[in-house]
């Protein structure tokens, strides 16, 4: 198994649209460099707008090309886009149904080293609340790439967050992906398993360590966060009788949240959310930090055997 980072997967999809999509253009928020626009950037010059440290402009100026007729990428740390320049996304893309593409590199506590100010643990929250607005988190850079594709043939809004570090790489070129659609990644009847971005791959391992001691863990890749699969959701709920979620995100508000008020009002079964408890992260090594704040497969397998036990 390989690993890749998956702003490595945002890269290769930049340089496939700017291929075959002559309204593409990206803009970027003076970090090139580490988003891989900087691919565009040497290839395509003319697809390539730097906008600096300013990432409200850049939103803004997004939206007014969108309006112009063009799909625009617009590309910056994740903390930065969803935070600095929330407003303006509200305002100038959601409430317009502006057809904008944010890119949010860099998501979670995969940057790890760079401390809770760059660790972006808010952001699909921050984004799912809003009209309009489709959500999505890969589990790789092979999935990063399709999502990436997917939603510039998508017409509205869409923001997409993916990690810095190296991962490895679950899917392959024939991995379906759907906006919209959950992906089953390994049947089970006791408990259902939903991932999405680097936790699918915990996931997986921690239905590995779950057959161990004789309990069969459904797995699925729930890339989508909006709109959510709930078709699927209700689905595997009602075959396992037991959830768990997980995500490189806080518990609050993006994958967890969205099954639980899901599940509550069609199908009330017990769920277990793994994330990022209510604080800040800080600086360290991904795997330590991971490991300390229960964001990998020991925490998983801990949560799965919870929402069994409250099985009626």
């Amino acid at each position: 198994m390989s690993k890749i980072p998956p702003r490595d997967g945002y890269g290769k999809a930049l340089l496939k649209l700017a291929e075959t999509n002559d309204k593409f253009i990206v803009l970027d928020g003076d970090v090139a460099m580490s988003t891989r626009t900087c691919w565009i950037r040497d290839k395509y010059p003319e697809k390539f707008v730097d906008i600096g440290i300013s990432e409200q402009d850049m939103v803004g100026t997004a939206a007014g090309l969108a309006l112009s007729g063009m799909v625009p990428f617009a590309t910056t740390y994740c903390v930065f886009l969803a935070g600095r320049a929330w407003d303006q996304i509200r305002t100038a893309v959601a409430y317009g149904d502006a057809n904008v593409k944010l890119a949010g590199a860099h998501a979670g506590i995969n940057v790890g080293p760079d401390g809770a100010s760059h660790q972006s643990m808010e952001d699909a929250a921050l984004m799912r609340v809003l009209p309009n607005m489709t959500v999505i988190a890969p589990c790789d850079a092979v999935e990063t790439e399709k999502a990436i594709l997917a939603v510039a043939d998508h017409n509205g809004p869409a923001f997409v967050r993916f990690g810095r570090e190296a991962m490895e790489v679950i899917t392959d070129e024939d991995t379906p992906f759907e906006i919209g659609k959950a992906r089953l990644v390994r049947d089970g009847e006791d408990v259902a398993i939903f991932a999405n971005g680097p936790m699918v791959y915990e996931a997986i391992k921690a239905a590995d360590e779950l057959a161990k001691e004789g309990i069969s863990a459904l797995v699925a890749d729930v890339h989508t966060i909006k709109p959510l699969d709930e078709e699927f959701i209700i689905a595997a709920a009602k075959k396992t009788g037991a959830v768990v979620t997980a995500e490189d995100h806080q518990k609050i508000g993006a994958l967890g949240g969205a099954v639980c008020e899901c599940l509550s009002e069609n199908c009330p079964t017990p769920v277990t959310r793994v994330g990022m408890p209510d604080t800040f992260g800080e600086s360290g090594k991904m795997e330590e930090l991971m490991a300390k704040y229960g964001l990998d497969c020991p925490a998983i397998v801990k949560a799965a055997k919870r929402s069994i036990s409250m099985k009626k």
